[in-house]
């Protein structure tokens, strides 16, 4: 998991000084294949107050210069959703729901958001996030809500091609005492005939959380493999 490891270990040495908790799975893709589409749903929990909260589905390229994510953020006391490059190499503008500075802190607030989403407890997201080619490599993303509102956006990472598709529960200052959070109709796309990286997926980091999950589904056409998981949970801390 050092992939992960080294690019949070450096956001909190440069932009954060509170207490960062962190809980997630990854899939990850074999060596020299790439992520082409990576879609699902998942339900908002009960947010217990305004605190730092960042929920997220989101990829990473095997070069670990970022995530691109749709973020669910609590830190209004409400749930807000947006999609966005985080956090550097390139430096874009978030879009589809906020426009900040392309800062995790910065970026992630209400008041930056063009056209933010709303969402409340209990509704469920579904994202999209689909790039027109490996060498091309720019991400269109999309965004709605069972509650109303929807949202897209563009994000040009040609040099990054994605290799790691994570859930992630990302925590500051506070304790994760909203109930699970839970994923359905989970499809990976991979430019890949390998299919042990879905069936035997998900990893889960330093086994901080318990995770309920379907059995992965692997299925190969035209020098694809599309991963389909019906249901994965991140249900509590262990």
């Amino acid at each position: 998991m050092n992939f992960l490891l080294s690019l949070f270990a450096a956001l909190v040495l440069i932009e954060f000084a509170s207490a960062q908790t962190w809980y997630f799975v990854t899939f990850t893709t074999p060596a020299g294949s790439y992520i082409s589409s990576y879609t699902g749903s998942f339900v908002a929990p009960t947010l217990p107050q305004a605190a730092t909260y960042y929920l997220w589905p989101g990829l990473q390229p095997r070069d670990n210069a970022g995530v691109l994510q749709p973020v669910l953020d609590g830190r209004s006391g409400t749930w807000w959703i947006g999609d966005g490059w985080c956090c550097s190499n390139p430096s874009l503008p978030w879009g589809s729901g906020f426009n900040g500075t392309g800062s995790c802190v910065n970026a992630i607030r209400k008041t930056d958001w063009k056209h933010p989403i709303e969402v409340a407890n209990g509704k469920t997201v579904q994202f999209g996030l689909k790039v027109n080619s490996i060498q091309n490599g720019t991400w269109a993303t999309t965004l709605s809500s069972s509650g109303g509102g929807s949202a897209t956006g563009t994000f040009p990472l040609p040099t990054h091609p994605m290799n790691q598709a994570i859930m992630a529960i990302e925590l500051y200052d506070v304790a994760w005492t909203f109930g699970q959070f839970a994923f359905s109709n989970v499809v990976i796309v991979a430019n890949t005939t390998s299919t042990a990286w879905c069936t035997n997926g998900p990893t889960n980091y330093q086994n901080a959380a318990v995770v309920s999950k379907s059995t992965p589904v692997a299925t190969v056409s035209g020098g694809q493999t599309t991963c389909t998981i019906a249901s994965i949970v991140l249900v509590r801390p262990a």
